[in-house]
């Protein structure tokens, strides 16, 4: 029988100590967008619109422990079993698949994040960004390497999806939106113009494969995880927060 592990959710702390950041920390994360050249809004889920806190915990914490226990051995171990494992198939729409893992280590990796769903919620200001871009008239789409199954799953606890006019899931494209293929057909599909559209996504591989495409404008995200470390680049502007996309028309 397997140790329940307890997680605190600790996100209320981290949007009060937001109080606190430095104000050149704020200004070098704001970032002007001239919305009157854009059209379509893509974004994506897990590190953007919601915190990447509950997916860190189900793969780095919980799916260890567990995987520790099937195996006889120590967590170290089933630790970095596991992440040998998800490091080769980084890059391919295996690596989000939870059919994929289950098979692969023997465990119900989609009851591991019903386990843990407590922890699926909205990064600070997802939603009032979300409910501006609307109300000023964007076509808003949602594009996302999520499994069908967790998608679902996310969308019932936080409810974003009816703020898209599209979800698009790399499932049904056969390609995870880090490789060139995917944009092609999911742009067709969409009827998009790359050079009147705004992609926000935490992954910079994603960010360079829409680029590469034609997607105009492309901006990353410093805090996918509220509790780990900042992510920046040299290659793309990365927001702290959605407050950081100055411009945006506000509702009178």
């Amino acid at each position: 029988m397997s140790t329940p592990v307890a997680y605190t959710n600790v996100a209320g702390r981290v949007r009060i100590s937001a109080k606190y950041v430095s104000s050149e920390r704020l200004a070098s994360s704001r970032y002007f967008i001239a919305w009157d050249q854009i059209d379509t809004v893509i974004l994506d889920m897990d590190g953007t619109l919601l915190d990447l806190h509950f997916d860190q915990a189900v793969w780095g914490q919980l799916l260890p422990q567990r995987f520790a226990a099937a195996l006889g051995c120590t967590i170290e171990q089933a630790t970095l079993e596991v992440a040998r494992r998800l490091a080769a198939a980084r890059g391919t729409l295996a690596w989000y698949c939870l059919d994929h893992w289950s098979a692969q280590l023997g465990i119900d990796v989609a009851s591991l994040e019903q386990e843990l769903s407590h922890l699926v919620q909205p990064r600070p200001g997802a939603i009032s960004f979300l409910q501006a871009l609307a109300h000023a008239g964007y076509h808003l789409v949602l594009a996302t390497n999520a499994h069908p199954e967790g998608m679902r799953r996310k969308f019932d606890l936080t409810g974003i999806d009816r703020y898209f006019d599209v979800v698009g899931c790399a499932h049904d494209y056969g390609y995870c939106k880090e490789d060139p293929a995917f944009w092609p057909p999911f742009a067709r599909d969409l009827v998009i113009d790359p050079t009147r559209t705004l992609l926000i996504d935490d992954n910079h591989a994603v960010l360079r494969a829409a680029r590469q495409f034609g997607i105009a404008y492309v901006v990353g995200v410093q805090y996918p995880d509220l509790l780990g470390p900042q992510i920046t680049s040299p290659e793309f502007h990365c927001i702290d927060s959605f407050d950081d996309l100055l411009g945006l028309p506000t509702p009178e």
